[in-house]
């Protein structure tokens, strides 16, 4: 009980400290928090100016860990981001000099704007947490978190990712206009100094490492894992759909269900757990035969809305 209590506690002062320099949506930034102690990777779609890149960097200045930045471009390198193999004069021989990959988090901002082969070398450290240069294979530091952000609307000069390279979030966000009030205090607070200024960290590494381990120990009774089979049978007999979702995607929801449910104080999994996060978790991974994302999204809510949930 002291544990589960000292877990709130972190979590509530992570919460708070990324709330006080970004006006983020309490729901979407469990979601975000979810995916990090899910030790999965997140990825933000929405128009320009909403605070994508804002939201990124206060979460990575809340932790006390290193943080690097990646401003994507089509002229990009894939070894301007994993690094690459110089060699040393002086020593006389060849020493790997590690990118920006290696950090704790890493925001890589405009992820569309890359070319193919520079967004593919990012599959390897997000699915396995390691760099592989010249033969030789370089663990990345744990914790290892990216949050990419992509603007939706100007697609002139970008490379959509493929589905292959979406699998690999865990979830995917679209944080939409504030509110009314939310606006107002967005001006408030950017009225004389920029609000990441005053920002400290909130928590060390190691309480990352900790909610991630307590997050994986969540239990999940067989009913549940059911419903999540068969949540993705309803999406892949859609008549809408071309993929639904895999079963990758069913063990993505799963660990993401753990997650929120860790971060609600519970050492369980409910069905609202998993259709809290079932879209963000699911539309991303579904592939419809027009291949537009407002699609997948209706295919994902039918399926949540048709899918009986088991009784507890």
């Amino acid at each position: 009980m002291a544990e589960s209590t000292a877990y709130r506690s972190t979590i509530q002062r992570l919460k708070d400290t990324v709330q006080s320099a970004v006006v983020v949506d309490t729901t979407k930034l469990e979601l975000i928090l979810a995916a990090l102690f899910a030790q999965g990777h997140v990825l933000l779609e929405d128009v320009p100016g909403i605070g994508k890149t804002l939201v990124a960097k206060a979460l990575a200045y809340s932790l006390h860990g290193s943080f690097k930045r990646v401003q994507c471009t089509p002229d990009l390198l894939p070894s301007d981001i994993t690094g690459s193999t110089i060699y040393n004069q002086r020593e006389q021989r060849f020493d790997f000099v590690p990118g920006p990959i290696f950090a704790n988090v890493v925001l890589v901002d405009e992820i569309n704007r890359a070319s193919p082969r520079t967004q593919s070398s990012l599959l390897e450290s997000m699915a396995e947490g390691q760099v592989t240069s010249d033969g030789f294979t370089h663990e990345l530091a744990r914790p290892f978190f990216i949050m990419a952000t992509q603007n939706p609307v100007e697609m002139a000069g970008t490379f959509p990712l493929p589905e292959a390279q979406l699998d690999r979030f865990l979830v995917m966000l679209n944080l939409g206009y504030p509110k009314y009030e939310d606006e107002v205090m967005i001006l408030e607070r950017e009225e004389h100094r920029d609000p990441l200024d005053d920002l400290r960290p909130a928590i060390d590494l190691k309480d990352v490492i900790a909610l991630q381990d307590a997050a994986r120990a969540v239990d999940i009774v067989r009913p549940l894992k059911e419903y999540i089979v068969r949540l993705a049978a309803a999406t892949r007999a859609h008549p809408d759909a071309v993929l639904g979702l895999s079963p990758r995607g069913g063990v993505a929801l799963q660990k993401c269900a753990q997650a929120t449910a860790h971060i609600r104080g519970r050492a369980f999994v409910t069905p609202d757990d998993i259709k809290t996060v079932a879209p963000a978790v699911m539309a991303h991974r579904v592939l419809s035969r027009d291949r537009r994302s407002e699609t997948a999204r209706e295919i994902v809510a039918q399926a949540l809305k048709e899918v009986a949930v088991p009784v507890e």
